[in-house]
């Protein structure tokens, strides 16, 4: 019976490390964006206050009751946090806290993950959300002193997430909660974590570290080299013939050096790999790299001279690895850009094949002890 298993991963797949980068992220979008994050809560107060006000000038023109019970509402308002709903505020009008002060424990919070996850002492942090909650609560919030230390990966999570609740029921405007249901997704981090199939089988020819675990975390094998050379390289494949078409975001010859690199520690055959020096930052559409007993290699660089001119850089820019998604007319570009690549080098592509052809051709009639004349 075939059974086939479908993998689905995570970039970065060890979960201190994804979170590490996405915490980071996290941040810097915070910190890049906080005019505009601070001033869409602002806004988003400012039409609640507008709501309100037409909602207590509509009550005030209906009857003598209403306007006498409208004339109790502000004191409603600024009542004790004690004589509040259960979420801190009156449901049906809620008041939130000033949204800045809410956005600094957010903050903190952001940062005493990092602290963490790095390793570094959150205490400061700790007792600095301890602190902005309870005087945001008026005393109302106290936070339950962790039972472990600081900085335990688990008292962390419980941490993070009773200090995303306590917000969630303070303040109750659209662009803070997107943000806690960020933060709360980051605690409860599955993403990329699938189920071992191999878990507690009985097979000597399965090294015994795949079969320890209920569950494994499959890393993006671009993170090794941007390139699947390695898998490809096997010497049962007996690979004649590699053309790589190279997509990565900065320089366009780094995985073919690594792969060389890489290939000579691991006495795997490859050719050498040289370029010019003046071909980083301008590369060509077509290079070729043979040696003896190796494969060839084809390395296309997307981006090059021949169909980017002088504007390499602008293209790169204008088609980064992490960005939102293409417009329709971006692809239309790209695609045509990278046509190019194939249909400029249409001749040169079926010249190397012919030419690996010939050299295996040869190489097999010399091994059987057959002459070609």
């Amino acid at each position: 019976m075939l059974y086939l298993q479908a993998l689905c991963g995570s970039a970065l797949a060890d979960e201190v490390d994804i979170k590490k980068v996405k915490w980071q992220k996290i941040k810097d979008f915070f910190h890049h964006r906080e005019t505009i994050i601070l001033e869409a809560m602002r806004e988003e107060e400012r039409e609640r206050s507008v709501r309100r006000h037409k909602a207590m000038t509509r009550e005030r023109k209906t009857d003598f009751a209403a306007r006498h019970k409208l004339m109790q509402r502000p004191q409603e308002l600024v009542r004790p946090f004690s004589e509040r709903s259960e979420h801190g505020f009156p449901s049906d009008d809620p008041v939130s806290p000033p949204v800045d002060q809410c956005y600094r424990v957010l903050m903190d919070l952001v940062d005493r993950n990092l602290s963490v996850l790095n390793g570094e002492d959150p205490s400061a942090l700790d007792e600095s959300i301890r602190t902005k909650l309870k005087v945001l609560s008026c005393g109302k919030i106290q936070l339950v002193p962790m039972a472990k230390e600081t900085s335990d990966k688990r008292a962390n999570k419980h941490f993070t997430l009773d200090v995303c609740n306590d917000l969630s029921n303070l303040i109750d405007i659209w662009p803070f909660d997107a943000w806690i249901s960020i933060c709360k997704c980051m605690d409860y981090w599955i993403w990329g974590r699938n189920y071992n199939f191999l878990h507690n089988m009985r097979d000597d020819a399965v090294p015994a570290a795949l079969l320890e675990s209920e569950t494994r975390d499959y890393i993006d094998a671009g993170l090794l080299l941007n390139s699947p050379y390695i898998s490809v390289l096997r010497e049962e494949r007996d690979i004649d013939l590699i053309i790589s078409l190279d997509f990565s975001e900065s320089d366009p010859f780094m995985t073919v050096r690594e792969a060389a690199d890489m290939c000579r520690k691991q006495n795997i055959p490859f050719p050498e790999v040289n370029i010019p020096s003046e071909d980083v930052k301008k590369p060509k559409d077509f290079y070729v790299f043979t040696g003896k007993n190796t494969p060839t290699v084809i390395h296309i660089p997307l981006f090059n001279v021949i169909n980017c001119g002088d504007e390499i850089e602008a293209w790169r820019i204008k088609y980064r690895t992490f960005q939102g998604s293409y417009s329709a007319e971006m692809i239309t570009d790209l695609m045509e850009v990278a046509g190019k690549n194939i249909s400029n080098n249409r001749e040169k592509l079926l010249e190397q094949i012919q030419a690996v052809i010939q050299k295996k051709i040869f190489r097999r009639f010399n091994n059987s002890g057959c002459s070609l004349i």
